[in-house]
């Protein structure tokens, strides 16, 4: 059975992964997550000092035709070995995660929706919205609490690389969204998007 995939996307703080943990445990026997996030390129050549002002919010960071490959054998039955990033490195960690191919396959990043290879692959595509300064304060609250950052590094890595690159990069794909959330508790949208899987699950099985 082809599985379902789900692509979410929007912007950094946007409520993206609420969104897709409502998903996963409204399916919980039936859903795998890849996050974008971990296909981060590995920068094992370069200074952690220059690894900190690398520009991550943008689509050369990411290592797309290794996701792409992981979705293809997913899609064939085969369990992959995602990478794992290490944030407080700045760098793929040597840990790998054993993602199992399931009817649901959902694939979250701030540009899952960027790439027309990736958007390709997807059954339904989700862009969850929300206003600037909401972002970027959940972004500097997770960054301290989760990822070791300091507020001066957030600050300075959002003006330079998060901002600008959300209106380049991620903003523009909100058009081609077929779902678009201003939150990730949008009960009408969850509603709307489980429904849409059941569909196709039944069709399927």
């Amino acid at each position: 059975m082809k599985p379902i995939i789900i692509g979410i996307a929007g912007g950094t703080g946007s409520g993206k992964s609420t969104f897709t943990n409502r998903i996963r445990d409204a399916f919980p026997e039936d859903s795998s997550i890849i996050y974008y996030d971990n296909y981060y390129r590995a920068q094992d050549d370069i200074p952690f000092e220059q690894r900190k002002l690398q520009n991550y919010d943008h689509p050369d960071a990411f290592e797309t035709e290794l996701l792409l490959e992981h979705l293809e054998m997913l899609k064939n039955g085969q369990a992959v070995k995602c990478p794992v990033y290490d944030y407080t490195q700045h760098n793929r960690s040597k840990e790998c995660v054993e993602i199992q191919p399931r009817p649901v396959i959902i694939l979250e990043g701030i540009l899952v929706l960027q790439d027309v290879r990736l958007r390709e692959q997807m059954d339904i595509k989700v862009y969850v919205d929300a206003d600037a300064d909401e972002r970027i304060l959940r972004r500097a609250l997770r960054d301290v609490e989760e990822r070791g950052r300091d507020l001066r590094g957030i600050v300075d890595q959002y003006l330079t690389t998060v901002k600008p690159m959300h209106y380049i990069y991620v903003e523009p794909t909100r058009a081609m969204a077929d779902v678009v959330l201003n939150s990730g508790m949008n009960d009408v949208a969850f509603d709307v998007v489980s429904a849409k899987i059941r569909s196709i699950l039944a069709k399927t099985k």
